[in-house]
């Protein structure tokens, strides 16, 4: 019966979530559009590429968050509102003290490295100096949210989310208008109207949960034993977070520093849209992450093995829906949204796409990882492989390969992570290999030729591109995904799930 309660429950949180994706989503392409034709190609790649320097120092937080993030589920999961309450005021402390470090670092270090590194153009070194200053703002504004959004995940209420998305989306539309409108230097106004939004969304969030959570009423509290668990916690997280960062961020500035700022811009566009489909999938684990720590907690492993399959085969299914049409229809998607695209973005897109489908296998995983709180040669291992993205690239651009050819090195590499990862797992929780190379990996190699195979035909009998081509295409990725997923890529158990709950909807119409 528990089971049963839980899978209605992150159906009902996942579908929540996408309420408040597909909106986001439209808002941030229609947004998007709108302000790279206002900034320009230049500026739009100034603020993608110097927002990659502060995204530098999400490695100081990120760490954090998730170790936040894993103590607070935890402890809720184990029933203890004392000890919650005691987390949650610590993780505060923590956040407001790294806030001040990083606007620090933020001020000194990357200003530094902006004015005598980057390859900016002089005539925008000002404003690109404004975006530094309000995108470190925008930061701190954000980490400080965290232990309380790591409380509304907790107690799975996702409706803050989706609530809170219709007004951030809201202003977002306003900024887009402000921008077009604005006599002022766009570019400086961008920045500053975003510090704005986060800093009402940041207020929203803290007065939710004061209200609606009994651990969110902050006391200070200096809790020794507690500040080194969590410590240990982050600082192995704190390797994981590196090799994303110089795989992401850093592959960032050494296409800015080989190829120009041009080629920023068309990693942002390929970034941005790779981002707003992997929040289909984001929903979705945020739905089952918190169901995964909580078996863990109160020793429920079986359930805790099935989660974790099932996380990762139908993050991939879900993934596979929107990447599918993206891909094969590439070209004229991005001409339609964007008018002007920049050189380079369709095949960026397409390689990023495949480089997140082949990442989002291991999320799972690593949830089921943390929930130990024992992730020392887990983070060191899965770092080590993860992080020779960032030197392979050097090497590569330094032969004179295309621009391109970082992508190629990110997928191969984390193939490798993923096996990884299955390997770590085994010894951290003796979880099956043969489990989730059974449920999940032979499943996806199955389906995913099987689901290509009709939309491609459509793309062949249609070679001319079109509006009615991409509608018949999008259509028609999705019957034949739907199908190749029931027939190929689903346990008995789950089709025999799927009839039930179609025929009791089917009666239940009739009925009506």
């Amino acid at each position: 019966m528990a089971t049963t309660v839980n899978n209605k429950r992150i159906a009902k949180n996942t579908i929540l979530l996408y309420f408040r994706t597909l909106l986001i989503m439209a808002i941030t392409l229609y947004t998007s559009r709108v302000i790279l034709n206002a900034l320009g190609v230049k500026d739009y790649g100034i603020y993608n590429v110097v927002g990659g320097v502060v995204a530098m120092f999400s490695l100081l937080s990120g760490s954090l968050s998730n170790a936040i993030s894993r103590y607070i589920t935890f402890e809720l999961g184990r029933g203890d509102t004392e000890r919650l309450k005691i987390i949650f005021s610590t993780s505060v402390n923590i956040q407001a003290g790294l806030s001040l470090l990083i606007m620090l670092l933020g001020v000194v270090g990357g200003g530094w490295f902006l004015n005598t590194h980057m390859s900016i153009p002089s005539d925008r070194l000002v404003a690109a100096n404004w975006v530094l200053y309000c995108s470190l703002l925008m930061f701190c504004i954000n980490l400080i949210s965290i232990p309380y959004n790591a409380c509304i995940i907790a107690h799975e209420r996702m409706t803050a989310f989706a609530y809170v998305s219709i007004l951030e989306a809201s202003l977002k539309l306003l900024v887009c208008y402000i921008i077009v409108i604005s006599p002022f230097d766009k570019l400086i106004s961008y920045a500053v109207l975003l510090v704005i939004v986060a800093f009402v969304i940041r207020l929203v969030y803290g007065l939710y949960c004061n209200r609606h959570f009994a651990e969110c009423h902050y006391k200070f509290v200096h809790d020794k034993a507690l500040l080194k668990q969590m410590g240990s916690f982050a600082g192995w997280q704190f390797l994981t977070h590196t090799s994303w960062l110089f795989n992401t961020q850093g592959v960032n500035i050494l296409i800015n520093l080989y190829f120009g700022v041009a080629l920023n811009a068309a990693r942002g566009i390929a970034t941005q849209v790779d981002a707003a489909v992997q929040q289909f999938v984001s929903n979705f684990m945020t739905a089952i992450n918190p169901q995964i720590t909580k078996c863990y907690a109160i020793g429920d492993i079986d359930n805790m093995f099935k989660l974790v399959c099932r996380g990762a085969k139908f993050s991939y299914y879900l993934l596979l829906f929107f990447a599918l049409p993206i891909m094969l229809e590439t070209d004229y998607i991005l001409t339609l949204w964007l008018k002007n695209v920049p050189d380079h973005t369709v095949l960026f897109l397409r390689l990023t796409i495949i480089g997140s489908m082949l990442n989002i296998l291991g999320n799972s995983l690593l949830t089921a990882c943390m929930a130990t709180g024992n992730i020392k040669k887990y983070t060191i291992w899965v770092s080590s492989v993860g992080v020779l993205v960032f030197p392979l690239t050097i090497l590569a651009y330094e032969c004179g390969s295309p621009v391109e050819s970082t992508y190629v090195i990110f997928i191969l590499v984390y193939i490798a992570v993923l096996l990884v990862k299955i390997l770590m797992s085994k010894k951290l929780l003796n979880f099956p290999p043969v489990l989730f190379i059974r449920e999940v990996l032979l499943k996806i190699i199955i389906i995913t030729p099987f689901a290509v195979i009709l939309p491609y035909l459509v793309i062949v009998l249609m070679p001319e591109e079109s509006f009615e081509r991409l509608i018949i295409t999008a259509l028609t990725c999705l019957f034949s995904i739907s199908c190749v997923i029931y027939l190929l890529g689903l346990s008995n158990s789950e089709r025999t799930l799927i009839k039930e709950k179609a025929i009791l909807k089917y009666r239940r119409f009739l009925h009506k």
